[in-house]
């Protein structure tokens, strides 16, 4: 478990500094050993600041819905108890808000994030960098390409040029899967390069494009079949794969001759894609795999008849048919998910002239595919795990026969955590990495290829995150991670003597390594604690060759953030903002912004992220947020400890860090708290307010998870079980258990449309609270889904948050 000294106030304040300082110098990166190899990751970090919390925030962005129109609901019940004192406001006038340009700057840039280069690539040679962008206040991307020897960039593409103006088309599934991705962009939302970097593919308003790249041609492949799903280039770049209603196509790129692999005998089966808890909940957005060879393909054939089917109906247009989605509750049925092996010379049918080779594996007490992995040299792979997820098996395929055998099963008592970036096999196929917390905390090991463990590569106690880049030649792995929770670096070390672990990055904050497999270029992406973010373009030695430009508009200051810890006993990770006109001798009211949920770190040594919460204490307020238990980083009896039950100790420690907090800093007035969040955050200041209402008087959830019953299977069981064995749990847990307790004011806000955490548990909490005789302010967005990605709603929508926040802590 990682714990930091608990210093004086002095010593633990890390301040910003003005947007001009903070751009005079750039980060340290020590010079890395870059040379060639066959094989590379690609990790970036966004220096940005989503426009509104995501559920597990593993993702930034959202799909582009139409302009909602909001309606506010206040439900004040008869017959209130006395103990509803909070319903008589003062009657004084509110001051104007402050900075208000400013809020709007925020929404129209979101967050000041559009124009950053994003989706960063490198070629295999090293001698481009592709990248989208798009202008200071435009979602549309476009596709760029950055020239490491001359230092100059150029347009490879725009969206523009190929739809002539008109608008984007976006089918229901390629909607529902960037919603998935927490995608918003528009125009060139995504791209695929091909393995020898030479060819471009591109999906645009459901049709395909390929682009050469040297010479900037570019093909579209017409077809009638259906709007083009997961398109993929084979490893040998000369056909394409994509799915189309549902069943897996080939298209030839030379003759644009496209060919029907697969089809489903009914609406419930889908082939080639991933289902909703793969996307959702493990980070598997894909359906199928090529090999190496290009010869053969495994897809995933999902079949969902026996999932619950629930509607999403859009109020405002009763003429519309709500719109079904499969969507798996707690204790019932998921998708059933199994795999097929295909050659694709001959269709559909095996090199045997049969029926694909379906694979088996005992689907029954592992029903999850978390992951697939085809390398030159290696074999077929498969991750699965159990329902409970207390369990999972790396399994290696037989080609011939569909039959699996176990290379190795991790286990643990609470739940297995999935790494996206293992296993990953040497380019030789001879072992192949993988992250274990068999030791109590996130470590790297070597493993033969019968899974024996060779060696551990990383030290205990430092939290490994992820592989970015491994070196065949010089056996040289490189890698994220931290032993500071609020921060992460990139590593270099040995997998033949790890003691060689060497940090790459010195500069306090949040770093990203991207290296060319001919290990001649690396893009270091970072976003420092002083305010400053970027991409550097570098060559083996270390040295930099340019920068990736962005055209993003800088803020007019940086946030004004203190990371420290509270708390004697378990020393949190802590963070404050205090207004720009702070006055020392003056006592303010206080905003926790919270998520307090699993797999989920809110204290982070970025502070572009916290540019809303900036504009929050600007009026009038200090906001803080705290990192408790349950929490990631910080090993694994600290974030298990949770399990069965997701709110008592979170909430407990959030009240622990903020009562430390409060004796450590006495600008904050304690007796004037409010608490904010989004998603789990929603879910948790509605439990603050009603559970802890002595020491969170206002509270603001938005689009929060009610009882979670209601939410989903792979998420849900993993932290709290299944519902059957732990139904004490799960009433506990719940906020419709807790209704009829709150005595402070609440603001609920939710999309009417979304699809992740349903409207369905904020109308079930506001029925509870009604029933129960309780105040409560209502706020549905319309049409809106998970995320709010509309400038003036989100000017709005904070306007809002920020009166009701004043209303109820502010008095004459």
């Amino acid at each position: 478990m990682y714990e930091m000294n608990n210093k004086t106030r002095k010593n633990t304040t890390d301040r910003g500094t003005p947007a001009q300082a903070q751009r005079a110098s750039t980060p340290t990166l020590a010079n890395p050993p870059v040379s060639a190899q066959k094989e590379h990751g690609s990790e970036q970090i966004p220096g940005s600041n989503n426009p509104e919390p995501v559920h597990k925030e593993a993702k930034s962005m959202q799909k582009t819905i139409p302009l909602a129109i909001t309606i506010s609901l206040t439900i004040l019940s008869l017959g209130c108890q006395s103990t509803n004192t909070w319903i008589t406001q003062p009657q004084h006038t509110l001051p104007p808000l402050k900075n208000v340009d400013h809020l709007r700057d925020y929404a129209a840039t979101r967050g000041f994030t559009a124009g950053t280069p994003r989706s960063i690539k490198i070629t295999p040679a090293g001698d481009a960098v592709l990248f989208l962008r798009s202008g200071p206040r435009s979602f549309e991307h476009d596709l760029y390409e950055f020239n490491p020897n001359t230092g100059s960039e150029r347009v490879l593409l725009t969206a523009e040029a190929i739809l002539n103006g008109a608008e984007e088309n976006l089918s229901a599934d390629e909607r529902a899967r960037r919603e998935r991705m927490r995608l918003t962009a528009r125009g060139i939302s995504g791209y695929r390069l091909s393995d020898d970097g030479q060819r471009i593919l591109v999906t645009l308003s459901g049709k395909l494009f390929v682009i050469e790249r040297t010479t900037g041609n570019v093909t579209e492949l017409h077809s009638d079949a259906g709007y083009p799903i997961s398109a993929q280039f084979s490893p040998d770049a000369k056909k394409i794969t994509c799915v189309r209603n549902g069943d897996l196509y080939l298209i030839n790129i030379a003759n644009n001759n496209e060919t029907r692999l697969t089809t489903r005998k009914k609406d419930a089966i889908k082939n080639g894609l991933s289902e909703f808890v793969a996307q959702e909940e493990m980070g598997r957005m894909h359906g199928y795999w090529w090999s190496p060879d290009s010869t053969q393909i495994v897809y995933q054939q999902t079949d969902t008849s026996q999932v619950e089917t629930l509607y999403i109906a859009d109020a405002t247009h009763p003429e519309k048919a709500p719109r079904p989605w499969p969507y798996p509750r707690p204790g019932k049925n998921n998708a059933d998910v199994r795999l097929a092996i295909m050659s694709v010379s001959n269709a559909a049918k095996s090199d045997k002239g049969g029926d694909p080779i379906w694979i088996n594996w005992d689907r029954n007490n592992y029903p999850y595919l978390a992951k697939v992995t085809w390398t030159r040299n290696a074999p077929l792979t498969l991750l699965v795990q159990n329902r409970r997820q207390t369990e999972e098996k790396l399994l290696t395929v037989n080609l011939q026969t569909g039959e699996t055998r176990t290379l190795l099963t991790e286990s643990d008592a609470a739940w297995v955590n999935l790494d996206h970036t293992s296993p990953k096999w040497l380019p030789d196929g001879s072992a192949f990495f993988w992250m274990s917390e068999h030791s109590g905390t996130r470590q790297l090991e070597l493993r033969d290829r019968n899974g024996n463990r060779i060696r551990t590569l990383t030290p205990k106690g430092f939290t490994f995150g992820g592989i970015t880049h491994f070196d065949e030649k010089t056996r040289h792995l490189w890698f994220y991670g931290s032993d500071i929770p609020t921060e992460r670096h990139i590593y270099t070390t040995s997998i033949d003597d790890p003691a060689q672990m060497t940090r790459l990055t010195t500069t306090r904050g949040m770093h990203g390594y991207t290296i060319a497999k001919s290990g001649t270029i690396a893009v270091h992406t970072f976003a420092t604690l002083d305010g400053r973010q970027g991409n550097q373009v570098l060559r083996a030695d270390g040295t930099m060759t340019g920068t990736l430009q962005s055209k993003a508009e800088q803020p007019p200051s940086m946030p004004k953030i203190e990371l420290t810890t509270v708390g004697n006993l378990r020393k949190f990770q802590a963070m404050l903002i205090r207004p720009d006109n702070f006055d020392p001798e003056k006592q303010y009211p206080v905003v926790v912004y919270v998520y307090g949920g699993p797999g989920h770190r809110v204290v982070q040594a970025d502070p572009r992220k916290y540019l809303r919460q900036q504009w929050i204490a600007d009026q009038g307020f200090i906001v803080v947020s705290f990192d408790g238990r349950g929490t990631p980083g910080r090993g694994r009896a600290w974030e298990r400890v949770t399990k069965f039950n997701v709110i008592d100790l979170p909430l407990k420690d959030q009240i622990e860090a903020l009562t430390a907090m409060g004796k450590q800093y006495p600008e904050l007035d304690l007796t004037r708290v409010g608490i904010y969040g989004w998603s789990f955050g929603g879910y948790f200041s509605a439990m603050a307010v009603m559970r802890a209402p002595d020491t969170f008087h206002v509270g603001v959830a938005g689009a929060p998870v009610a009882d979670w019953r209601d939410y989903d299977t792979h998420y849900t069981e993993r932290f709290m079980g299944l519902p059957d064995e732990n139904a004490e749990g799960y009433r506990t847990a719940s906020v419709l258990t807790h209704a009829k307790d709150l005595r402070r004011p609440l603001l609920i806000i939710h999309g009417t449309a979304d699809d992740n955490v349903y409207f369905m548990h904020s109308l079930k909490m506001s029925e509870a609270l009604f029933t129960a005789g309780r105040a409560h302010t209502f706020l549905p967005l319309s049409n809106f889904t998970h995320m709010v990605p509309d400038p003036n709603t989100t000017i709005r929508l904070y306007e809002r948050i920020v009166r009701f926040l004043q209303q109820a802590l502010t008095g004459e």
